[in-house]
């Protein structure tokens, strides 16, 4: 090994001094540069082992990034392609569905503002919060103007 190359150790750091990674993602990412059969997955069980890969800390980054910006279907996607445990994406999406309706008036307060006069404004907005993974039931209580209920 030359000094030109990281180790898969190093590009494996390095990716997860960034954000935080699912194993599945670095799997991805580093299986091209991998040389011998079996050191990749020798690799990320030390990292996992040492506590640099955490599937948890994984779930609350992308929750804690994306909640004020999206819906419960645009996270949960997005969950999903990390290759998390699907049992944890339910279990964290729980707590999202209850404030769908908040986060999705307040990120329509921060791009509308006012109610729709015409059907196309409605429309419109409705198409922006749909979007971003927001629920049915939510976008029209925003877009009508109702109060939760």
């Amino acid at each position: 090994m030359s000094f030109a190359q990281p180790s898969l150790k190093g590009r494996a750091l390095r990716l997860l001094s960034g954000r935080e990674h699912s194993r599945a993602e670095l799997t991805q990412k580093l299986q091209r540069f991998e040389e011998e059969p079996g050191s990749l997955a020798q690799v990320l069980d030390e990292l996992q082992a040492k506590g640099f890969i955490d599937e948890q800390r994984v779930i609350e980054s992308v929750l804690h990034r994306r909640a004020a910006k999206l819906g419960t279907a645009r996270i949960k996607q997005e969950l999903q392609g990390k290759g998390l445990e699907p049992e944890a994406v339910s279990a964290a999406l729980i707590g999202l569905q209850a404030s769908e309706h908040e986060r999705a008036l307040a990120l329509w307060g921060k791009k509308f503002g006012a109610l729709p006069a015409e059907r196309q404004a409605a429309a419109k907005q409705m198409r922006f919060l749909a979007a971003r993974g927001f629920g049915a039931d939510a976008i029209r209580r925003v877009v009508a103007g109702r109060a939760d209920d």
